[in-house]
């Protein structure tokens, strides 16, 4: 009761299944038994009693004691045909085995229980019920044809069952087929009336093709209409009969019967065309398949005429020529047509052939046999050997010959090959003729040599590049035309020296077909012609030489620069003047300045002059082709130095374009002043080269005049100020500011917050100052100094700059008052815990920490008592 009440039992439940359970004499019975909603041991035992009223029940089995059962039960328990088999830890199947009708009755599942308290169920049964073996299923004989026969014919197969079972029951039917060991499902009769197809078997099912019957009141009829090669094999008719109780179902035993075997005898088709046949170009072509079968039913061939370049008709570029379907229309294309001789000839004719109909033929048959609904079911097919066709016909005959009439002698000249179709035969309408350029490079006898295309031409004029020539073809450089009917040309108009090598051309015929396509018959190549001159090296030369003497500071330098060049094509060239600081001048060293240009299209450019006073300072000019002028005036001190030409030829491409062949550099001339003058130094100093951070760091630099003395007004510096932010000299100099001879200062943007100024003490002594100096203001700082002297004729002339030695700036930090106010603070703070430390503790310990002490009164007596507080 409490099983059929779960909700409202709690702990240990016994459940069997619900309802009544049916079965066959002769078949295996199966009750199964769990027990759920129990946390008791492990593994759980039961015992499973019999009784034929459901009143007073027998031992039948149990899990737990061997001696449990009664005698009348021990045998077969022994013999195997009553068994327990567990299924799990809480729960076991009783099996009975070839059940008999004295089986019948009531069965009862429970579990032994030593619990105190009992909560739930302990046992639970369920009734079964026996019946006789009333099903009876049997092969019924077969129609005809015979289990052999052809693809495509019908075929049927028959069982018989009934039953005479007491109570109501369902029969439930299937057909299988067996095929090797594999079996398929092919069509079903469920027990509630349902037709269910196997897998594979659907669209036949539902187009007709298998069908199941019921014939008279126990037979069952498999159809099938059009009989394929997968139904070949044994077939089985399997009969299930059920029971419903309670709203569902039970199967309450099967039964199978070997029904028949059906064999499918192929059908033989052969398709069968002439091997060779050789047909003139313009004639009709004719070729004949002739099919051989055995089928003399009710078959429709389909046959299809198809062509291929290879004898194998499986591999692409098959293509269908005619076809004759199932229905007997044609479909075919305008030159080919497709007739049905007799009964088992097909002939195909092919009108005015040319050269593209050689290859193969292929004859392709396939038989139909009608189905249900309008279906149609393929039962053979074959394919014939390839009929091997060739076109015979007249190919034009011709010669190639290839020349230069243009061959280059240096790099960059024009280079034009004509390739020429002499001697022609055979000449027709219907031929026209294109041409293929190849390269091969120069190589050793020994070396393997590729030959590249540089173009081809197809048969409808379109021309394609090669790799090579992509490129230059699409510049321009590379000129491929047709400028006569029998004659191509190629043209390089800038030869390099890649180019050089074998050329050749290769001319190709092409035919005109019926559907006014080009088709290529044949390819003529010329001989190779070599393009070659040989290479030697470009050679220019350059000399320089200074026509004057040069004396003195203000005059004119003047510089001729003659020119030679050998292996260079109509060179012209540039030239460019540069200037480097002469030996033992440690101002700027290894500093080569560019001054003035002048290009092949003389064309003249200020390079690196910035000498604002001068700009009209420098001149450079062309005297002849090969001969060059450069002028400076108004010469300073500073201007001295090396001078060179540096010359670059360059030979013309393309016309308006230029190539640089070679670069030479001239001797150099010197521009040594010979002066008594004045000499100038530079030194730094410092009164404060160790400064608190925030103080005021001064550098003073100094100059000094030896030699000649000067009038003050006839000096003038310009001053810069560098510093360099480390211990050493191994990082770069910043510029920090400068001040020229006209007084204008400038100074550079910083990161941090010291501020600088700079000003002039007198006329040899400058300062510079840094306000609020931080960390960072640290190093070593230097002067530059460029003099300014006036010459007798009124100019200014610039002297070589001069640097002092650096100095080194130590920024050290105030130590007392970076910690003065920290050290305030804690003192404040230590003072302010510690006065409140005391006050916590006094107040703690007057009012928290108060004992009343009663004293007891002492007697007045000569001797105290020993009492105490």
């Amino acid at each position: 009761m409490c099983a059929r009440m779960s909700a409202l039992c709690r702990g240990r439940v016994v459940r069997v299944p619900a309802g009544s359970l049916v079965r066959v004499v002769g078949t295996e019975l199966v009750i199964p038994c769990n027990v759920s909603d129990y946390d008791g041991p492990s593994e759980q035992n039961f015992d499973w009693s019999f009784s034929a009223s459901g009143s007073s029940f027998v031992e039948l089995a149990s899990t737990w004691e061997a001696g449990f059962p009664a005698q009348q039960y021990r045998e077969r328990l022994q013999r195997g045909d009553i068994l327990l088999r567990r299924t799990a830890n809480d729960a076991v199947e009783l099996h009975i085995k070839n059940v008999q009708h004295p089986d019948q009755g009531h069965y009862k599942c429970s579990t032994p229980s030593t619990d105190a308290t009992m909560q739930g169920n302990y046992e639970d049964t369920v009734q079964v019920k026996v019946l006789p073996d009333a099903l009876r299923v049997a092969a019924s004989p077969q129609p005809s044809p015979g289990p052999s026969l052809r693809e495509g014919e019908p075929f049927e197969l028959r069982c018989s069952a009934s039953t005479t079972s007491p109570l109501h029951t369902h029969l439930a039917l299937q057909w299988e087929v067996r095929r090797g060991p594999a079996r398929r499902s092919i069509l079903s009769l469920t027990h509630e009336g349902r037709f269910r197809p196997g897998p594979g078997y659907e669209q036949r099912y539902r187009s007709g093709d298998v069908r199941l019957d019921t014939v008279g009141s126990d037979g069952y009829r498999l159809s099938v209409s059009r009989a394929l090669s997968s139904d070949q094999g044994s077939y089985r008719c399997i009969v299930s009969e059920w029971i419903g109780e309670q709203g569902s179902w039970q199967e309450i035993q099967e039964k199978a019967v070997d029904v028949g075997t059906v064999v499918i005898q192929p059908t033989v088709l052969r398709a069968a065309v002439a091997r060779n046949v050789s047909v003139a170009e313009g004639k009709d072509l004719g070729l004949a398949c002739n099919i051989t079968t055995d089928r003399a039913d009710d078959v429709r061939p389909e046959v299809t005429w198809s062509f291929s370049r290879t004898p194998d008709s499986m591999l692409p570029g098959s293509r269908v020529l005619a076809r004759l379907d199932r229905d007997s229309l044609v479909h075919s294309s305008p030159r080919v047509a497709l007739s049905h001789m007799d009964a088992r000839s097909y002939h195909l004719l092919v009108r005015d052939v040319s050269k593209e109909n050689a290859g193969y033929y292929f004859c392709h048959v396939a038989l139909w046999t009608p189905g249900h609904n309008r279906t149609w079911h393929k039962v053979a097919e074959a394919v014939s050997a390839p009929a091997a066709v060739t076109v015979t016909w007249l190919e034009p005959d011709y010669q190639v010959y290839l020349n230069a009439s243009k061959a280059p002698e240096f790099s960059d000249d024009l280079t034009e090959l004509e390739c020429r179709i002499v001697d022609v035969k055979n000449p027709e309408a219907s031929v026209r003729f294109t041409v293929s350029w190849y390269y091969r490079a120069n190589r050793r006898s020994d070396d393997v040599v590729t030959s590249e295309l540089l173009a081809v031409m197809n048969g409808d004029w379109t021309l394609k590049y090669g790799e090579r020539s992509k490129q230059r073809a699409r510049e321009g450089d590379f000129i491929f035309s047709k400028e006569h009917p029998n004659t191509f040309n190629f043209r390089i108009q800038r030869t390099t020296e890649e180019d050089r090598g074998n050329y050749y051309c290769v001319v190709s015929a092409w035919t005109k077909q019926r559907n006014n396509s080009w088709v290529k018959s044949k390819d003529v190549f010329s001989k190779p012609i070599n393009i070659f001159w040989a290479l030697e090296d470009s050679v220019l030369v350059v000399k320089a030489r200074q026509p004057k003497p040069f004396f003195a500071a203000g005059n004119t330098f003047e510089m001729t620069c003659k020119v030679s060049s050998k292996n260079i094509k109509s060179p012209r060239y540039s030239v460019l003047i540069t200037a480097e600081k002469p030996v033992g001048d440690l101002s700027s060293p290894n500093e080569t300045k560019y001054i003035i240009s002048l290009d092949q299209d003389s064309v003249v450019k200020l390079e690196n002059w910035t000498d604002a006073s001068r700009v009209d300072g420098v001149v450079l000019e062309k005297v002849q082709e090969d001969e060059f002028r450069y002028r400076m005036y108004q010469t300073q001190v500073s201007d001295a130095g090396l001078y060179r030409c540096v010359v670059t030829a360059w030979s013309p491409v393309r016309g308006s374009l230029w190539r640089e062949a070679a670069t030479s550099l001239s001797n150099p001339i010197e521009i040594d002043f010979q002066t008594s003058g004045p000499i100038f130094n530079a030194s730094v100093h410092s009164d404060t080269p160790s400064v608190i951070r925030g103080d005021l760091i001064k550098l003073f630099c100094i100059i000094t005049v030896e030699g000649a003395a000067l009038d003050p007004d006839d000096m003038a510096f310009d001053v810069s100020w560098f510093a360099v932010h480390s211990f050493g000299l191994d990082k770069a100099p910043v510029l920090l500011s400068s001040l020229d001879r006209k007084g204008i200062v400038n100074t550079a943007q910083r990161d941090w917050k010291s501020s600088l100024s700079l000003e002039r003490m007198s006329m040899l002594e400058f300062l510079l100052q840094v306000h609020g100096s931080e960390d960072q203001d640290f190093g070593n700082y230097y002067c530059s100094v460029t003099p300014w002297v006036k010459a007798p004729t009124g100019s200014w002339q610039k002297e070589a700059e001069i640097q002092s030695k650096p100095i080194f700036i130590t920024v050290k930090m105030d130590v007392l008052n970076a910690f003065k106010y920290p050290l305030l603070i804690g003192i404040g703070l230590s003072a302010a815990i510690g006065l409140l430390s005391c006050l916590i503790g006094y107040c703690s310990s007057h009012w928290c920490c108060k004992k009343e002490v009663q004293e007891t009164r002492r007697e007045r007596r000569r001797l105290m008592s020993m009492e105490m507080d």
